[in-house]
């Protein structure tokens, strides 16, 4: 097994180390951002319904922050244990944190897809939609929640390629999916006329593309931590360190939420 890209983690020198590590991560985070500001220009020109499709979309956005939230918590909390155990040498350790922050986020997928749909309708109005709006929210949320799976395992396992010291591949991850959103939403939207519906299923299928990158690299060779079947086991201490762990992360992302709501 090819430890090199581990091993440059704790030799290289510290600066260099930590723009390389660093640089992939920004870009990535600007295209992202392109990619939803991008979105929204798209929504925003559908003729007739733009300005109200618009404002659905943004009702939406704090429900979705909620969701992605969870993410962090397998991310945030369970990639730097993993990183740790891999600096002590156990292996075995990092494979278990990696397996069952796989199962924790089919977990959240599962719970969050079922309450959001359960308490659609009165929970976005509660939050800002109106009569004019409301169905615009819901059509773009019942397709969205579709692909929650995939938000949740290309947000919350990207960050254990990094740990790999693999940022490149983290940030393509990432890339991958913007830049295909991009192309989609026109083709969805106004080609097929499938309106806001065809954002969110541009959106849903972008994120399945990078999840399946994220999956891709953690089952293969390339990986020097990988996702196996043996560790998917629930450890009921190895979740208990993760979830104190990303409590806190959890907590500073789903903040953003919170003052959408309350906005």
């Amino acid at each position: 097994m090819n430890n090199l890209y581990e091993k440059r983690l704790g030799t290289d020198r510290m600066l260099p180390l930590v723009f390389r590590m660093a640089l992939p991560a920004v870009a990535a985070q600007i295209v992202n951002l392109l990619y939803n500001i991008v979105d929204r220009i798209y929504i925003g020109h559908i003729p007739g319904i733009g300005t109200d499709a618009l404002a659905g979309i943004g009702v939406t956005s704090s429900v979705i922050i909620l969701i992605s939230a969870f993410s962090s918590i397998v991310g945030a909390g369970g990639a730097p244990l993993a990183a740790i155990a891999l600096g002590q040498g156990d292996r075995e350790r990092a494979g278990k944190i990696l397996g069952n922050g796989l199962v924790l986020l089919l977990l959240f997928t599962v719970l969050t897809s079922a309450m959001a749909y359960l308490s659609m309708r009165p929970l976005l109005m509660a939050i800002g939609a109106s009569e004019h709006t409301i169905g615009y929210a819901m059509d773009y949320l019942s397709v969205y929640l579709l692909g929650t799976l995939f938000v949740e395992v290309s947000v919350g396992l990207n960050t254990f390629i990094n740990t790999q010291g693999r940022p490149g591949i983290a940030m393509c991850s990432v890339v991958i999916g913007a830049l295909l959103n991009i192309g989609l939403d026109p083709l969805f939207i106004f080609v097929f006329g499938m309106g806001v519906k065809g954002a969110a299923l541009a959106t849903i299928l972008s994120q399945a593309c990078s999840a399946w990158w994220v999956l891709h690299f953690l089952t293969s060779r390339k990986a020097t931590l990988r996702i196996e079947r043996r560790y998917m086991r629930p450890d009921r201490r190895i979740i208990g360190a993760t979830l104190a762990l990303g409590v806190s992360p959890f907590i500073m992302a789903s903040t953003e939420s919170l003052v959408g709501f309350v906005l």
